[in-house]
């Protein structure tokens, strides 16, 4: 479910009202920065607003006092996907040396081909090693017109302080029990699921404020998906206690 409902469009996503409204402003006025650090806990959305942000930059087809991409040029197309040759996407934890970031900047002086910006989104970018962050410092603080970085990170402590001071700093909120409760039940709409209410309550407490691990949970939950999904099942796969056995132990 989480990677069939993954936002297309800035309106679908949920809860981070204020990070879209500075966005949108900077997205249409033009007045983008050259690097940008996306922090919050996991499954609120960063990876995803980073890839947003990246399609509307570079869309061909976007209207002047729009910010939402069109989903159907070939950039929008491309970086949905993952094909896009503007769009570099690098996922720290696995690329944490000196010589994967040598590589970045090497492609740093190349012209985007399709689009408007070469866009480089590293995710979970607190990964990287100190010498590797000190190789990175230079071409931040002086990109070529054409480049913008796009970090993410659920651990914005560990990324050095000289890199937090060339980017500008967005922290996305864990999402509310009742906007994260309205969104699940759109969903269970949408997917003709029988479940209750209560059970979707569950759900959202365990969820703890991440998209991610509601949608992966309601996902488990829907799998014994012939009976109606009630709130001992969820409980069961929770492994909650019933609430009357901790009323009883209290009294």
């Amino acid at each position: 479910l989480a990677r069939k409902y993954r936002p297309k469009k800035f309106k679908d996503l949920v809860g981070q009202d204020l990070l879209i409204q500075i966005i949108s402003n900077a997205i249409i006025n033009e007045r983008l920065a050259h690097a940008y650090v996306l922090t919050g806990v996991r499954g609120v959305g960063k990876t995803t607003t980073a890839r947003l942000i990246a399609m509307s930059i570079n869309c061909q087809k976007r209207q002047t006092e729009s910010y939402e991409p069109c989903g159907d040029c070939d950039s929008c197309t491309s970086t949905g996907i993952d094909s896009n040759l503007d769009v570099i996407e690098m996922d720290a934890a696995s690329n944490t040396g000196v010589d994967d970031v040598r590589e970045i900047i090497e492609n740093v002086k190349y012209k985007p081909i399709i689009g408007n910006y070469k866009i480089f989104i590293i995710d979970e970018v607190h990964m990287l090693s100190k010498s590797a962050f000190n190789a990175l410092l230079k071409t931040l603080e002086e990109p070529p017109e054409h480049v913008k970085f796009i970090f993410a990170t659920t651990e914005v402590k560990k990324i050095p302080i000289t890199v937090l001071s060339r980017c500008q700093r967005f922290d996305l909120l864990r999402i509310e029990n009742n906007v994260l409760t309205k969104h699940l039940l759109k969903i269970v709409e949408l997917e003709n699921i029988d479940i209750e209410k209560d059970a979707i309550s569950l759900i959202v407490r365990a969820a703890d404020g991440s998209i991610r691990d509601g949608l992966s949970l309601l996902d488990q939950a829907i799998t014994n998906q012939n009976i109606k999904i009630d709130t001992t099942i969820i409980s069961k796969m929770l492994g909650l206690a019933d609430r009357e056995t901790i009323f009883d132990l209290l009294e």
